[in-house]
C-alpha cells in the first residue's frame, strides 16, 4: 500500500503509523474494525465492515445521545467506548479489531477501547 503523505512533522508521522497499522488490520463481516479518531476536543469511534466499505455503527461526543457531558476529555472517551460497545451488541456485533487510528494507545484512546471492553465488546 502505497501512501503519499504529506504535512508538517506530526502529521506526517501519525498519517504514517496508521498506514503501517492498516496493512496488517482489516475488518471483516463476523470481525469488523472499531477505529478511534482523535481531536483536540472530540472523540470518534466507528465500527466498520472494509469488504463492504460501509459503517456499522458509530458514536462520538459530538452526537446529540452523547447529551451534555460534565468531566474530562478521558472520562468523554470512556463513555464513547461505553455506547459504541451498546449500539454494536444491539447490532449483533461481539468481536471487533481496534484501530487506534496512529495515535499512541493511551489517555483518551485506551479509554475508548476500555470503555468498550466494559460495555461487552470483545477487542
Amino acid at each position: 500500500m502505497s501512501v503519499k503523505i504529506f504535512g508538517k512533522g506530526k502529521q506526517i508521522a501519525n498519517k504514517r503509523r496508521h498506514a503501517r497499522i492498516r496493512k496488517k488490520i482489516n475488518g471483516t463481516a463476523e470481525m469488523p474494525r472499531l477505529v478511534v479518531t482523535r481531536s483536540n476536543r472530540h472523540m470518534v469511534a466507528q465500527i466498520i465492515d472494509d469488504t463492504k466499505g460501509i459503517t456499522l455503527v458509530s458514536e462520538s461526543t459530538l452526537m446529540n445521545d452523547f447529551g451534555e457531558f460534565k468531566g474530562t476529555k478521558t472520562e468523554a472517551a470512556h463513555k464513547v467506548g461505553e455506547m459504541i460497545a451498546k449500539k454494536a451488541l444491539d447490532a449483533g456485533i461481539t468481536t471487533v479489531v481496534f484501530d487506534r487510528g496512529g495515535n499512541k494507545y493511551h489517555g483518551r484512546v485506551a479509554a475508548v477501547a476500555e470503555g468498550a471492553r466494559e460495555g461487552g465488546l470483545a477487542l
